[in-house]
Formats: C-alpha cells, sequence, structure tokens
C-alpha cells in the first residue's frame, strides 16, 4: 500500500498526486493508494495520515511525500518503521511558512486555505533530529527547484538512496519520467 501526501496548499489533484494515481491505475493496482486531502492544520494532517497508515502493517506500507508532505512522510517513516519517498521534501518547513500564515486559496480550486499562526507551533513540535536507518529513504530533489534548497535535502537524507536531478523545479514538472522509479523504491515495482 502507498500513501501519497502532497505539499503546502496542494491536494491530490496535484501533477504528482494525479501521475501516481494514472500509473498506479495503469498497473491495475489504484486500490493500493491512498491520496488524501491534508488539513492545512499540522497537527490534524499528521493525525489523518498516522490513522490512514496504521491500517497497514510497516512492512507492507510506503509513503510518498511531496514537499510538505515529505516532511510528514519523514515523521511517519521515523515513528513506524516504514519506506518513504521523498519528492522535494521540506526539511525544515520553520524556515520559510511563517510568511504564509493568513488567509489564501489552494493551488488548485478558489477554496479558501487558512494557514493559523499557530501552526507554526504544531510543525515545532514534529520536528525530528537526523532520520535513522537511511535505507528506508529515497530522495527525489531538483537542483532548480525554486522554493527549497536541494542541498538542504541531499544533506539531510544523506546515506539514503538519492537521484538529483540537474535543473527541474519545485513541482517535478517531468515527474512522468520518474514514477517508475519511485514505485520501485516503494516495492510496487511496474515490472511485476
Amino acid at each position: 500500500m502507498i500513501l501519497y501526501l502532497h505539499g503546502f496548499r496542494s491536494s491530490p489533484r496535484s501533477y504528482k498526486a494525479r501521475v501516481m494515481q494514472e500509473r498506479m491505475a495503469a498497473l491495475g493496482r489504484d486500490q493500493e493508494l491512498i491520496c488524501p486531502q491534508l488539513p492545512a492544520s499540522p497537527k490534524e494532517a499528521i493525525q489523518l495520515a498516522l490513522l490512514l497508515a496504521e491500517r497497514h502493517a510497516p512492512h507492507n506500507l510506503a509513503i510518498v511525500g511531496s514537499s510538505l508532505g515529505g516532511f510528514y512522510a519523514t515523521w511517519l517513516a521515523e515513528h513506524l518503521g516504514c519506506r518513504a519517498a521523498l519528492l522535494n521534501p521540506a526539511v525544515d518547513p520553520l524556515k520559510n511558512l511563517e510568511q504564509h500564515v493568513g488567509v489564501t486559496t489552494a493551488w488548485h480550486s478558489d477554496e479558501p486555505f487558512e494557514f493559523k499562526r499557530e501552526y507554526i507551533d504544531e510543525l515545532a513540535a514534529l520536528m525530528l533530529g537526523s532520520i535513522t536507518r537511511a535505507e528506508r529513504y529515497y530522495l527525489l530533489a531538483a537542483t532548480g527547484d525554486e522554493v527549497l534548497d536541494y542541498r538542504d535535502m541531499v544533506a539531510h537524507y544523506r546515506g539514503a538512496r538519492q537521484h538529483v536531478i540537474e535543473g527541474g523545479d519545485h513541482a517535478i514538472s517531468d515527474f512522468g519520467r520518474y514514477v517508475d522509479e519511485v514505485l520501485a523504491f516503494c516495492d510496487m515495482d511496474p515490472a511485476r
């Protein structure tokens, strides 16, 4: 089973989430992908993800997280002992989310999205030191990420399997080229 966690202000309709959904469907395995809409509250988001993840044994679960979803995926992998594939993950969201406090809209709709000041404290409560068991992580990072610094990602996930894309962007606009690599790491090998 794969649990896909989208990023900040994003949704299950994001490009990478749709690529994952389409690829899993093409493999006849769409029932093995869970892609929830995460609440704006980090505490509520992690509670929802934990509830969904705990339905599966760690050896039967992989979490794919994009941006802030990568931060959540890392927290879950450390607490549950499962695999995590990280797509341009936020390593320290406290660095740049303060500027987003307030009401805006979600990326894939006109729905209001409120990021409250108290959410900064919720994120701080989820901060981890270094990762353990680097072999349970896969990092896909783009050097051209305009939102997050790929060097922070590479350093944080030192020892993990890493694929650094020269150039690219935060959205990993060519994610279709890498989805099978991500699925293989998640033990959802397309060759099966």
